[in-house]
């Protein structure tokens, strides 16, 4: 085999073991025109972003709270929630002339006092009370079902990085879901899915870490957000690697 062909054939093969993602995000809206000119800013009520996860807390399909839809999840240490809550509120924060939100410890307090007033109030009607209290428009519930970390090098992993979540922002005249952002992924090698160039060439060939991961799910999901501009690709910049 000559040298020029010796070296092709490497390239290639090389090429087949660049590795990117299989998953999905979805984003579902029904937000009215908030291009409408309106006298007061629109008021948004960010709660603490929750884990769910499953009985036997090692690996189960749970469901969300919310929205009744299904996902793979697992308990994960520390804060992640945390986490994936505060990079919502920094896209939040860059929008402030659009709207006004309350978040932290103000959201959260209100939102106690409410669910735990009565036991027979349902989450759904909890939230919006909480909301209608804070004097919010809409309410944002966030969830966290799966953060599982890359176990190896970001260009040799044993496990990948997978992560999965949801948010929900609700009327809180009606409780009805006005805009819904999902993410649930495992990053995979090419040669495993062969279908998501995109994702591949934003983690820039590496095995990310579950920060990066989740990072990339969020920016995905907000760019149907209800507010402009979206997020750009540079807003992962400088994200775990």
């Amino acid at each position: 085999m000559s040298c020029d062909i010796r070296k092709k054939f490497t390239v290639i093969f090389g090429i087949c073991f660049v590795f990117f993602f299989a998953g999905c995000s979805r984003a579902d809206s029904t937000i009215p025109d908030v291009s409408v000119k309106r006298e007061t800013l629109l008021k948004i009520a960010v709660f603490p972003f929750q884990q769910i996860f499953p009985e036997d807390l090692q690996k189960g399909a749970v469901e969300s709270p919310l929205t009744g839809a299904v996902f793979d999840a697992v308990k994960s240490s520390g804060n992640p929630e945390g986490i994936l809550e505060e990079r919502f509120r920094g896209y939040l924060e860059k929008n402030r002339h659009e709207f006004d939100f309350i978040a932290g410890e103000r959201a959260a307090a209100v939102f106690r006092k409410v669910s735990t007033s009565s036991m027979k109030i349902s989450l759904r009607s909890a939230l919006c009370e909480a909301g209608k209290e804070l004097g919010a428009d809409w309410v944002v519930a966030g969830y966290l079902y799966r953060f599982r970390e890359l176990q190896g090098e970001s260009f040799s992993a044993e496990r990948p990085a997978s992560v999965a979540f949801e948010i929900v922002m609700l009327n809180v005249d009606d409780g009805k879901v006005v805009w819904r952002g999902s993410f649930d992924r495992t990053q995979r090698s090419l040669l495993e899915n062969l279908f998501q160039a995109a994702s591949f060439f934003q983690g820039r060939g590496r095995w990310l870490k579950a920060e990066s991961l989740a990072a990339q799910g969020l920016q995905e999901v907000m760019k149907t957000f209800p507010v402009y501009p979206h997020p750009q690709d540079s807003d992962t910049e400088g994200l775990a690697r």
